[in-house]
């Protein structure tokens, strides 16, 4: 039979469909990276400014810099965001009260500095082209960055995020007690 034929014969005649396929594929390999964060904080009202931000990351072999630079730039603004803003608000019966994107806070292209981007290039050995991802990795570290630029900044180490403008400025408050 030709390929592709046996599916039809057994649709018609309602046989079962089997199939079997093994992949021994070993992976993209791990991601690294390296996030800078230049923030300004303003100690009256506890709101932080990002003004400047460098994503540094071993793509393995960036087979499309650009596509691989707009996915640490997108990463690099979907962590600020967490460290910064984004957070669910619960009322005391447990109902989310900022469901709604005009109540749940994200940065839009006027919060954010241009992210200054440098890929990194060790081919990975484990994978045929020398890729490694880029999709996760640099979601993580602006978390991390832009909380150790708070402490920089204001001398005060916040545990807890968001770093939004009222944890902020508790947090300040506390600390000068």
């Amino acid at each position: 039979m030709e390929a592709g034929l046996e599916a039809i014969v057994a649709a018609r005649d309602g046989g079962p469909l089997l199939g079997r396929a093994s992949l021994n594929a070993r992976g993209a390999g791990p991601g690294f990276s390296v996030n800078l964060a230049h923030v300004k904080v303003d100690a009256e009202t506890g709101k932080v400014d990002v003004l400047g931000f460098t994503a540094i990351q071993d793509a393995g072999k960036a087979i499309h810099p650009s596509y691989v630079e707009g996915q640490m730039q997108g990463g690099a603004v979907q962590g600020i965001g967490w460290a910064l803003n984004e957070e669910y608000v619960y009322n005391a019966d447990g109902v989310m009260e900022n469901a709604g994107f005009l109540d749940y806070r994200m940065p839009v292209a006027s919060d954010m500095p241009m992210i200054d981007t440098q890929i990194i290039e060790v081919p990975n050995p484990t994978h045929p082209y020398g890729v490694r991802g880029v999709g996760e990795t640099p979601i993580v570290a602006p978390l991390a960055a832009t909380a150790n630029a708070v402490r920089d900044a204001t001398g005060v180490r916040i545990h807890d995020l968001p770093l939004s403008p009222p944890n902020v400025l508790a947090a300040l408050e506390a600390a000068h007690r």
